[in-house]
């Protein structure tokens, strides 16, 4: 197995508490970013006062990472859409400049 493709197990910690996690090494970093951010999130949580226990402190931060990231994919697809249509566009505008030239 190469290296690249090797589990390795990393330490994060979350709420003060570390967990032991395996991954492939290539993806360690990304873990570790997965787990910072996680842990940013249920801090800010229970920063509120709001929400009690770290159970439903994880649900809530599972809750606002999961609308982050559909949120993320809706914008994507907006973009894309826009950039298909300035392509279209695009492509009309060149295609009566050819016309053009060659009229």
């Amino acid at each position: 197995m190469s290296e690249a493709q090797a589990n390795v197990t990393v330490t994060v910690n979350i709420l003060g508490r570390d967990y032991q996690v395996s991954c492939p090494a290539h993806e360690r970093e990304a873990l570790e970013r997965s787990a910072r951010h996680l842990d940013e999130q249920m801090r800010e949580i229970r920063s509120t006062g709001k929400i009690v226990g770290t159970e439903r402190i994880a649900v809530m931060a599972a809750l606002n990472i999961a609308h982050e990231l559909l949120s993320l994919d809706q914008n994507q697809g907006e973009a894309k859409k826009s950039i298909a249509r300035l392509n279209e566009r695009i492509d009309r505008v060149l295609g009566e400049v050819r016309q053009l030239r060659t009229g």
